[in-house]
């Protein structure tokens, strides 16, 4: 600080101004939970990604809808898909110049059996270097949103990746040890320095960075811990111990307001929360009836979903568990994303006593058991909104064990279907409603990127017709809309899901710092400003 002073009374000396940008800062913040993996094909977890953002690009950018130039210059429809030319100078964390090759090299990447961005790459049949210095995509159509999902496709060095056995993607579902998983090499405006696992990640100023020259902040070096304890994350913030938290509790909100250290700012998230049922199989593995495991899969029944679902006291769960600070949403997109419609958002009422008739109709009158899985360091409140449901859910005679685990074990877990139910916070990272409805609810095919988090194995073929349309449907814009909500009202329609509300972000900050709040709840460490 002595030195800045320094600095600073040295320039005004000599008349020359500078911008409380132009100061090298460092930025410290925590949240509940770690950084699962810097490999960028291995995880697509909203947090994982906005930490691998800060080292990694993609051709594109994406921002309230607009889909803008990065690492790509420019690019133009062909027949065969979309023909993008490379900035010049563009260099890797160590050293190498990006290529044509590396960019068709970690499209193809994410395009791997075991990549969990196949999502991203619905449309993509592949991509190679031109010998012009170009890279074409191909795809199976132009839709709108293509351009979207490859702004979270991320590039990284082929020969770094061949060099460390990092050519394919960590199999994070599996737990696979990865040297990718702990280091990077890719051409952001920040370095991984050091990745210590659920104790410290440390960031520092990518020097090279081809974008420098537009960067808006002044973070020279960002440290991120994870912090499970809501309370002392507070203290943390507190104290000074730490710049900034993006998921203060909900019940110290009111305190933050009246706290002359820090600031908030809010507003709502992309993300809505909603739980899934296993509908796939005929015998769930956490279902019991009578206290014995049954054969017969409850789920599987309408009336046993519509009867969970109007056992949701919504407004409840609003008010005491949320303390106000969550959109009730009876649809999987919150309002912020292209395709929402308030037909679409409409709830069941809450109907306990209807709920009890559905049961008794469906032949479950003394209710049944199930285990309710949810993450305890992932979405706001989740293990609370876990228990809360089990309390309400018990009202109606069903018996509910709340099973809420880290995100680092959750993930994997309801990835590979061990689970009956669980809890799924998903936000349209595309801000199109496509990427939900193809990911959560669409019939699971690995090869296609189909149903990737559709972890209930939903498998509906009308609809699947429905969502397969919506991905064609280029140039009509109304049109897709239409059968945007035709797909979301047959989801209602079915109770695939039971929606709860769409997530309200508030992020509390110490006084001296600006960060741009964005509706999918991403801290772009280039636009901090340490004051």
């Amino acid at each position: 600080m002595r030195r800045l002073v320094a600095i600073a009374m040295t320039c005004a000396a000599m008349g020359i101004g500078i911008s409380s940008g132009a100061y090298a800062a460092t930025f410290k913040w925590a949240s509940q939970g770690d950084i699962l993996t810097f490999d960028p094909h291995a995880q697509n977890e909203a947090f994982n990604n906005t930490a691998n953002s800060y080292v990694y690009e993609a051709l594109v950018n994406l921002n309230k809808g607009k889909v803008t130039p990065s690492l790509a210059e420019s690019w133009t429809s062909v027949p065969e898909g979309f023909v993008f030319k490379l900035r010049k100078g563009v260099k890797f964390h160590e050293g190498e110049t990006l290529t044509v090759e590396d960019v068709a090299f970690s499209i193809n990447r994410a395009l791997h059996p075991i990549s969990q961005f196949k999502t991203f790459t619905a449309g993509i049949l592949g991509a190679e270097a031109l010998p012009n210095g170009d890279v074409l995509i191909k795809t199976i159509n132009h839709s709108p949103v293509l351009l979207n999902q490859l702004a979270y496709l991320r590039i990284l060095n082929k020969a770094w990746a061949e060099k460390h056995g990092a050519t394919a993607p960590q199999n994070f579902v599996a737990k696979e040890e990865a040297y990718a998983a702990k280091h990077a090499n890719g051409t952001g405006p920040f370095k991984l320095q050091s990745r210590e696992v659920d104790i410290k990640t440390v960031f520092v100023e990518n020097p090279d960075w081809w974008n420098k020259a537009n960067k808006v902040g002044n973070v020279t070096e960002g440290i991120y811990t994870p912090i499970k304890s809501a309370a002392t994350r507070m203290a943390a913030l507190l104290s000074g111990e730490v710049d900034f938290v993006p998921d203060p509790a909900t019940q110290d909100i009111q305190r933050l307001k009246n706290n002359s250290k820090v600031k908030l700012q809010s507003g709502p998230e992309l993300r809505v929360l909603m739980i899934s049922l296993d509908q796939m199989r005929d015998e769930s593995p956490y279902v019991f009836v009578d206290g014995k495991k049954t054969d017969k899969n409850p789920f599987k029944d309408i009336r046993v979903r519509q009867a969970l679902y109007q056992a949701i006291d919504i407004k409840t769960l609003q008010r005491a568990v949320m303390r106000g600070f969550s959109i009730p949403n009876g649809t999987i997109v919150s309002s912020e994303t292209n395709g929402w419609s308030a037909k679409a958002a409409d709830r069941l009422p809450y109907d306990p006593q209807a709920a009890k008739k559905l049961l008794a109709e469906a032949g479950y009158p003394n209710g049944f058991e199930f285990t309710l899985d949810c993450p305890n360091n992932r979405y706001i409140n989740d293990e609370a909104i876990g228990k809360a449901l089990a309390g309400m859910w018990a009202k109606i005679g069903v018996k509910v064990k709340v099973n809420a685990i880290p995100r680092a074990n959750y993930f994997p877990k309801v990835l590979r279907y061990d689970s009956s139910v669980g809890m799924v916070g998903w936000g349209a990272s595309t801000q199109d409603a496509l990427f939900p409805l193809q990911s959560l609810v669409e019939t699971v095919d690995v090869k296609k990127g189909n149903g990737l988090s559709n972890i209930g194995r939903v498998s509906d073929p009308e609809l699947d017709a429905l969502i397969e349309k919506i991905k064609e449907e280029e140039e009509n814009f109304d049109k897709r809309n239409e059968l945007i909500e035709q797909a979301l009202l047959r989801v209602n329609k079915n109770i695939y899901v039971l929606p709860l509300h769409t997530q309200v972000i508030n992020w509390a900050l110490k006084k001296n710092i600006d960060a741009p709040l964005r509706a999918d709840d991403r801290l772009e460490l280039d636009k901090v400003v340490v004051k």
